[in-house]
């Protein structure tokens, strides 16, 4: 190349393991213009000229990150709790560990007829903030006709999913009122995730447990037992079969509750799950910790029982039960009496209650680094997982999720060769998230994400800068529907039944 010769692709990744949902094998990859343009036989692209070259040699090239499960800067939605992680902080802690695109919640507010009000109160939100691609799903409080209506004004800004509630008095919904969000998503092609929880019976438990006042953190698993989510589950798969379209039930926690699940997928039904790391690395002990350090922990569903809930878990997400690994991000400063974890705390309860811990834990950085580290997925089934398909569920495939040269948007994740990193114990003081502790604090990892990037920008190199990205880099994807929904619909009619 000569000295007026300019580089013909933007960067070119050398000797890596690419490895895709479907495939697996050593391709040096190149990129232009933001898209994945070429992946050639190890070797091909050697001596290719390029603005920037990455040797991957020995390690795993993956598309980024999807996590479709990440709640930022959202106001109090029940109690005092306000999540500690805007679009800023939350994606810069996404890139740090090899996410490149979040969708997040724009929330309803229970006095709000309109879903469109929410949806450019939070776009104001992260217009200009985000490190990382993103998009939005709807969380619906309040099915009136307006906001049933303007399901096709969503369709039409690229928002093609909703989120609805079992529980929570704030945003609970009757089963009329699901049946309604779930026929208006059958007809104008949208995904329904549904949190499937007992809101009755799981205020019945609450109200035993303050009889007794056995008010402690650890209680807030005993209020919330498996037969409370997997009922809930049965009768969401119930209402969505009445209604013939897809739903996807999300963070199960429960074996039992998997179970119900996969019974509905073998029947043919279009029923997709999600579970989160917390569920796999997580147990009901991490909430008898001493004094309130168990509230760390508090998120809904509960970690299980231990190890056996685990094994059920992970063998839902090796058979195909699940369809996605979400983190489930909902982060909270646990040291903070005003709307953090110690919100709990008050003259009435001075060490605190279970009712009043804010739900949630933070957990979009290490999602990743904890699933490879426990090394019982093979690297297919785990792009499977945490990156096709959540892009193929929400419609971002195959701009995201993929790596086909000409349509794919260049976001990788590029992890250490196995013997380029040696295992190390997780600690928030590494984390880029906004809050003051993480629940896997001290757990090991072998891996983390050596470099991230986005449309080819590098954004994260841990070795050198650690976050290089900017501020204001992430973009708005607008999606189609899912690609697990089915086209054109017959449209539904009660005379079926």
């Amino acid at each position: 190349m000569t000295a007026d010769e300019k580089p013909y692709y933007d960067c070119i990744v050398l000797n890596g393991t690419v490895v895709t949902a479907a495939d697996i094998a050593r391709y040096d990859l190149a990129i232009k213009d933001g898209k994945i343009m070429l992946l050639a036989p190890t070797g091909h692209l050697t001596n290719t000229p390029a603005t920037r070259v990455i040797d991957a040699e020995g390690a795993y090239v993956m598309p980024g990150g999807v996590d479709a499960h990440v709640h930022l800067a959202e106001p109090p939605l029940f109690g005092k709790g306000r999540t500690a992680d805007d679009y800023t902080t939350g994606t810069r802690s996404a890139i740090a560990g090899g996410t490149t695109t979040i969708v997040s919640f724009a929330p309803q507010d229970k006095s709000q007829s309109s879903l469109l009000d929410a949806l450019d109160e939070t776009s104001g939100k992260a217009a200009g903030q985000a490190y990382c691609d993103y998009s939005f799903h709807l969380l619906i409080s309040n099915p009136t006709a307006q906001a049933l209506d303007e399901f096709t004004l969503l369709r039409q800004r690229g928002v093609s999913s909703v989120k609805i509630y079992m529980t929570y008095e704030a945003l609970q919904l009757r089963d009329n009122q699901i049946l309604d969000v779930l026929l208006k998503a059958r007809a104008t092609g949208i995904t329904t995730m549904i949190h499937a929880e007992n809101g009755d019976v799981l205020n019945w438990m609450t109200k035993q447990l303050e009889d007794r006042q056995l008010l402690a953190p650890k209680y807030h698993a005993t209020s919330r037992p498996q037969i409370l989510e997997s009922e809930a589950t049965n009768r969401a798969i119930a209402l969505g079969e009445l209604i013939d379209t897809p739903i996807l039930i999300v963070h199960v926690s429960s074996p039992s509750a998997a179970e119900v699940i996969r019974r509905a997928q073998t029947k043919g039904l279009p029923v997709y799950a999600e579970t989160c790391p917390q569920y796999l690395f997580l147990t009901r002990d991490d909430l008898n910790k001493p004094g309130f350090e168990g509230a760390k922990c508090v998120c809904s569903p509960p970690p299980r029982e231990g190890s056996g809930d685990h094994e059920g878990i992970w063998a839902g997400l090796q058979n195909g039960t699940f369809t996605i690994l979400s983190s489930d991000h909902c982060p909270f400063i646990y040291d903070n009496s005003e709307t953090g974890k110690k919100a709990a705390i008050t003259s009435e309860h001075p060490h605190g209650h279970f009712k009043y811990i804010p739900n949630g834990c933070p957990g979009v950085e290490t999602r990743l680094a904890l699933t490879m580290s426990a090394n019982r997925l093979t690297p297919q089934k785990f792009v499977e997982l945490t990156s096709s398909n959540p892009a193929k569920l929400y419609g971002l495939y195959p701009q995201k999720g993929a790596l086909i040269p000409g349509i794919s948007d260049a976001d990788l994740v590029i992890w250490y060769p196995s013997t380029g990193i040696e295992p190390f114990p997780i600690s928030n003081s590494d984390l880029h998230h906004n809050v003051d502790y993480t629940p896997f604090e001290g757990k090991m990892v072998s891996q983390w994400p050596r470099y991230t990037l986005i449309r080819g920008e590098m954004v994260w190199n841990r070795d050198n800068g650690g976050v290089v990205g900017e501020k204001g880099y992430g973009q708005f994807i607008k999606r189609d529907r899912s690609c697990f929904s089915t086209p054109n619909p017959v449209p539904w009619s009660v005379e079926n039944f």
